[in-house]
């Protein structure tokens, strides 16, 4: 079994309180002069999430000392429906306090090999440097039900360990355009936090923390920071197949 943290929560509040937390916690460790830098994610559980810190923790989050990034974005304007931008915007951004200069969403309306070059370069300007690679203070992610992470896809294992900053991906079912952020940007991230809930995500969750074989074939088996600091924030749900006693 891997030795990643794992903490199980009953609801969604119990998970947006400990985030809630640990974010203020770091803004007080962090030099005034510096920005704490997180990379968002898409889909259901981070809704949630957004929807409850933004009703109940809208003021307790100094958000002038916070940068938003995305991990990935579907190649849409930023007003569609599917957009990962929109649903943090709907959610999240339009309930806090936040500078408008602090957030640096992708462009999915732009030309996508020229989106990723131009996020890269905001990566790089705007993160600091960890062995020569940009790095975040925290990237949060998803795990879909065939084990893919950010937009990078099983049968593109290959675009995780690219060298670039972003690559390309297409969705290998609805074959969409999206942006990604590549496994060099978020293994070197000071902390990465795989944020799940429900029982259609168990089985995938089961397998990579107990090291199976087929978790091979997943990219998000793949996350492994270089910081060590990689926590799994799930629900009994998403727990369901993981032999508590095993957990530290």
């Amino acid at each position: 079994m891997r030795s990643d943290k794992i903490i199980i929560f009953g609801e969604i509040n119990s998970a947006a309180e400990k985030a809630v937390d640990f974010i203020n916690s770091k803004l007080k460790e962090l030099p005034s002069n510096r920005f704490y830098t997180i990379a968002l994610s898409g889909g259901t559980t981070p809704k949630k999430l957004f929807s409850i810190i933004s009703e109940k923790y809208s003021d307790k989050i100094d958000w002038g000392r916070i940068q938003l990034f995305w991990g990935d974005e579907r190649c849409v304007p930023p007003d569609n429906e599917e957009s990962n931008y929109r649903m943090t915007y709907e959610y999240l951004l339009k309930h806090i306090n936040i500078p408008e200069e602090n957030i640096f969403r992708i462009y999915g309306e732009s030309e996508p090999e020229k989106e990723v070059k131009r996020y890269s370069e905001i990566l790089k300007q705007n993160l600091k440097i960890v062995n020569g690679i940009p790095s975040f203070d925290l990237i949060i992610l998803g795990l879909g039900e065939d084990g893919h992470t950010a937009s990078i896809f099983p049968n593109q294992l290959n675009l995780f360990y690219a060298e670039d900053f972003c690559v390309v991906a297409v969705h290998p079912v609805t074959k969409q355009k999206r942006i990604s952020i590549t496994g060099k940007i978020i293994n070197n991230a000071d902390k990465v936090v795989f944020l799940i809930t429900g029982e259609n995500k168990a089985e995938k969750i089961f397998e990579i923390i107990s090291d199976k074989e087929k978790a091979k074939n997943y990219p998000a088996n793949f996350v492994n920071p270089i910081s060590k600091k990689l926590v799994w924030l799930i629900d009994k749900d998403a727990a369901r197949l993981i032999d508590l006693s095993l957990i530290q």
